[in-house]
């Protein structure tokens, strides 16, 4: 995406008393976004100094050792020591800091969903660009099933056993409305094409219901717009549940087992393939790298679920 951001003012409208009406805290996203900063040190700097992230956790959303974020955080503070921001920004890089703000709110120990989805509400309302109001759809999808994410007890609960009658509707529609939008301009992006197939579990009424063929097929726009390892492991999910298990297992082959949720994905296929002992090594596995005492927590019950024979948490797919 090419679209840039013009540094942001302070104009008045007629009628505010010379209220200004821009943001105070977008501005400072846009202004982190800066041209001299190459797009991961304009987002790694805008997490540190306006999202409020640690470099631990900031490190832990771009997969990379703490040292090396530190490093990376310092040089861009360094590039643009003394410079005056004013130039335009780049708008994908303010648009990579709102999903990783957004996406820490989740699954960190600091809450910031809504104000991501605030700043992305008010990004939509600067700028007329398809790919903001897909990354706000793609927000209000998943933060719809935040009542469904935790059981009473605090246990994380997986998509495929939550209570969807949990799920916030209003905000399902809003989402979805948003998406198609979006999708008649024609001018895909990344953001839509994760919309659409949060959309895609959204409007299933129950997990058998889930159209995976479409959803496999998103990934397919989605890793010609961006192929990445953790598309691609998520893909492998997809395609497990449209095509089986040893499909899925095909097509984790050649993807690097350090990558987040690796193990906790080939469990989840070799449970499905018939594979309970395989299956319960892999899920302790997992929780041994898990991101967060919720995860862990969750995992450790998987395997520990496995290996006493109760299966009954996997359900018929429907071809």
């Amino acid at each position: 995406m090419a679209a840039t951001l013009a540094a942001p003012g302070t104009s008045s409208e007629p009628g505010t008393d010379g209220v200004p009406n821009a943001d105070d805290t977008l501005d400072l996203y846009i202004l982190c976004a800066h041209p001299d900063l190459s797009p991961a040190s304009a987002v790694a700097l805008t997490l540190r100094a306006v999202g409020g992230l640690t470099t631990k956790q900031i490190a832990a959303a771009y997969m990379v050792p703490e040292p090396t974020m530190a490093q990376r955080i310092s040089r861009a503070k360094a590039t643009i020591a003394g410079a005056r921001l004013n130039r335009p920004g780049d708008l994908s890089s303010v648009l990579t800091t709102l999903y990783l703000v957004f996406n820490e709110g989740h699954s960190g120990d600091v809450d910031l969903v809504a104000e991501a989805i605030r700043l992305t509400r008010t990004l939509t309302s600067m700028i007329d660009s398809a790919e903001v109001d897909g990354l706000l759809a793609l927000m209000l999808l998943h933060h719809s099933r935040r009542d469904a994410r935790f059981g009473p007890d605090g246990r994380l609960i997986a998509l495929a056993d939550q209570d969807r009658t949990l799920w916030d509707r209003r905000l399902i529609v809003e989402g979805i409305d948003l998406l198609q939008a979006a999708l008649a301009r024609d001018e895909l992006g990344q953001y839509q094409a994760q919309a659409a197939i949060a959309a895609l579990h959204a409007d299933a009424q129950s997990v058998e219901d889930t159209d995976w063929v479409q959803i496999v097929q998103w990934y397919d726009e989605l890793l010609a717009l961006r192929d990445t390892p953790i598309v691609r492991l998520n893909r492998a999910v997809a395609v497990g549940e449209a095509d089986g298990p040893a499909a899925g297992l095909t097509e984790l082959r050649g993807l690097d087992e350090g990558l987040p949720r690796y193990f906790a994905v080939e469990a989840h296929l070799r449970e499905r393939a018939g594979e309970p002992q395989a299956a319960a090594d892999l899920y302790a596995r997992a929780a041994e790298r898990a991101g967060s005492l919720a995860e862990r927590d969750h995992l450790n019950r998987q395997a520990a679920r496995v290996r006493s024979g109760q299966d009954d948490r996997i359900r018929p797919r429907r071809r």
